[in-house]
């Protein structure tokens, strides 16, 4: 992410100062520097290899990722990617990468949790404030002056959308609503499904909320629930897509690109595609904006900075310029052959200057060549008038013929540069070679000098320097990935922090409600307590009652039988049991008509149906001969009642049996 600082394409130093205000969030760098080591201590061959990509098999699972899938993570910085697959594969319980890949062959819902854990998310609502107060009040004026009727602007790796909808507050913010809803197209896009689908819905937590002031919260969200839903009317001027940015096409003429601690992941080989990319696909004055781990020192062909401290870039248009060069002033025919001190003057001139030089006429015949020349070619004097292609410097070191028949052809000046002549024994010497074309002052043509510039010390120079700027660059993209890498994990370790605290969250969340079920149950527990004893209290009630019916029924000497509408035993009293030989335990629930006793039951079915059906007197009485159960025959008094225990109840009949005698 971008960083303040009041300077604009500063030095080298300033560049590392530049990190400073970020160093903070380096300390989130603790629990993926302690896994990592960790996961040394256990694997450090695995780790090592795999880091290095070293390891087959897991660059076969890369493939595997890639192939069944659609991610392409052969571009991503090992250590880091490494770290992250082993951390998952110890979440499961895996130590091999070959069998983590047949792991995932068996169960591909593993793919989630192991995208999620590769692809850290760590965003926030106008995140290292400053660098966007400085795009709001430095850069964007301009910016927007100089756009077209549609202001384009691209959110690459969005994450869950915090920094889109940044984008659509400040711009709203500085062009109006009505403007914006006009004008502004903002691309959000990222390769993580979970989170994109978390950027399209567009709610949003308390907690990540973090950034924004209670004024664009007020206006710029509706709360629903205990979430907050981004304004409607500005979401729709917000396109979140899919977009990888190793394999799919760029999104083209984009005024404002931010890419912010996105290339950081990658390798250098795939920050360099990747960058080629976003320049294609910035407009012409289009404005790119950086984390502050990505300085870009490497590629100024692409891109200049506008504020390295801040991470702002402009991108450079790479069309080569022709370069020009002042055609020398044509040599007068009457000065060439004129005699006197200014001929001489002139002839001296040429022969002792310190390039070496040749002068041929118009019909390609060597005309002149000074001292240096002679000594350098081993021209001598006596080729003068000789024609020159016979002469060894018209093809050693170079192929010169063409050179002067394009020249007088075209009449224009033709170079040659970086010319080497090779010494035995000593170091190459270095030649720009001018041919310039010589022309009477009608036009017509008088033959052409041809002028051997000595650059062999400035090429040694330029070779020191393009050493030396090898090594700086070296030293910083060592840097830049030292920085990175700390950058990397500082967002790993976020994101792990922002998981630990939604996970104690839903812990709480979960004692809370563990809390009130714990009261429920204490309630319900108080409740069947007090049913409890009121179901005492009613059985105790129940067993007074049966012990009040049964003394009742007792106290009778003839025996009692009381049925039900059915004619099933519901009371047998003590009497009935001795004229009988029948307990009661034996006889309830059992069918009357169906009891082995002495007495003719088959007799009384009739009295007993019109009791129970109400239909008779009543109390009906008939006398049977019986045996009682000590085998004596009796005559026994039946009187049938019909019985009603209560209102709405079930009807049945009670029968008293007693003995005539």
């Amino acid at each position: 992410m971008a960083q303040d600082g009041p300077r604009a394409a500063d030095g080298p130093a300033d560049d590392l100062r530049a990190d400073d205000p970020g160093a903070d969030e380096l300390l989130d760098d603790a629990e993926y520097g302690a896994e990592d080591g960790a996961g040394d201590a256990e694997a450090p061959d695995l780790f090592a290899d795999a880091a290095a990509g070293l390891d087959p098999d897991f660059e076969a699972l890369l493939v595997y990722l890639r192939e069944r899938r659609g991610f392409d993570f052969t571009g991503y910085k090992r250590p880091s990617l490494v770290r992250r697959v082993l951390r998952r594969m110890g979440e499961v319980g895996i130590e091999s990468v070959a069998e983590y890949q047949d792991f995932l062959e068996v169960h591909p819902e593993e793919f989630a949790p192991l995208f999620n854990t590769i692809l850290i998310n760590v965003t926030s609502f106008f995140r290292d404030r400053p660098a966007w107060d400085h795009l709001r009040e430095r850069l964007l004026p301009d910016l927007l002056a100089g756009a077209g009727p549609v202001i384009r602007v691209w959110s690459a790796g969005a994450a869950s959308g915090q920094e889109a909808y940044s984008l659509a507050i400040l711009l709203a913010e500085t062009l109006g609503v009505d403007e914006f809803r006009e004008r502004v197209k903002i691309y959000a896009t990222d390769v993580d499904e979970e989170a994109l689908t978390q950027a399209r819905q567009a709610l949003f937590t308390e907690r990540e909320m973090t950034g924004l002031t209670p004024e664009q919260v007020e206006r710029y969200f509706t709360q629903e629930g205990s979430r907050f839903a981004f304004r409607k009317d500005l979401r729709r001027s917000v396109i979140v897509g899919r977009n990888d940015l190793v394999q799919d096409a760029p999104i083209s003429h984009v005024d404002l690109l931010l890419c912010r601690n996105t290339l950081m992941y990658f390798n250098a080989e795939t920050q360099n595609r990747i960058l080629g990319r976003l320049h294609f696909a910035l407009a012409p004055n289009g404005l790119l904006f950086l984390g502050k781990a990505e300085m870009l020192l490497s590629h100024a062909q692409l891109f200049v900075p506008v504020d390295l401290t801040r991470r702002f870039f402009r991108k450079r248009e790479t069309g080569t310029v022709p370069e020009r060069r002042a055609l020398p002033a044509t040599v007068d025919g009457g000065a060439q052959s004129g005699t006197g001190d200014l001929a001489r003057l002139r002839r001296a001139a040429m022969v002792s200057s310190p390039g070496a030089q040749l002068v041929l006429d118009a019909d390609g015949r060597l005309a002149m060549v000074n001292t240096h020349a002679e000594r350098l070619f081993r021209v001598e004097e006596r080729d003068v008038g000789r024609p020159f292609q016979d002469l060894e410097v018209s093809y050693r070191p170079v192929e010169l013929r063409a050179a002067i028949a394009e020249a007088v052809a075209t009449r224009r000046t033709v170079w040659l540069r970086g010319v080497e002549r090779h010494q035995p024994g000593a170091e190459a010497l270095v030649f720009d070679v001018q041919v310039v074309p010589l022309t009477r002052e009608d036009g017509s043509p008088l033959g052409c000098t041809v002028v051997f510039e000595d650059v062999t010390h400035y090429r040694r120079l330029q070779r020191e320097l393009e050493y030396a700027n090898r090594q700086l660059e070296t030293a910083y993209e060592e840097l830049q990935s030292t920085n990175e890498e700390l950058e990397t994990t500082n967002e790993e370790l976020q994101s792990t922090v922002e998981e630990l605290e939604t996970t104690n969250e839903e812990l709480q969340s979960t004692n809370e409600e563990l809390e009130t079920m714990n009261e429920e149950l204490q309630s319900m527990n108080d409740e069947l307590h007090t049913t409890n004893e009121e179901l005492r209290a009613s059985t105790e009630e129940v067993a007074t009652l049966n012990e009040f019916m049964s003394g009742v029924l007792s106290s009778f000497r003839a025996g009692v039988v009381v049925a039900d509408q059915d004619l099933r035993v519901l009371a047998w009293n003590a009497a009935a049991e001795d004229l009988w030989g029948l307990r009661q335990d034996e006889v309830v629930d059992q069918y009357l008509l169906n009891l082995d006793i002495g007495l003719p039951m088959s007799e009384l079915h009739a009295l007993l149906r019109r009791q129970v059906a109400g239909d008779g007197p009543a109390h009906e009485t008939v006398t049977l001969q019986a045996v009682n159960r000590r085998g004596r025959a009796v005559q026994i008094r039946v009187t049938v009642s019909a019985f009603t225990p209560g209102t709405g109840g079930r009807s049945g009949a009670v029968v008293l049996m007693d003995p005539a005698d």
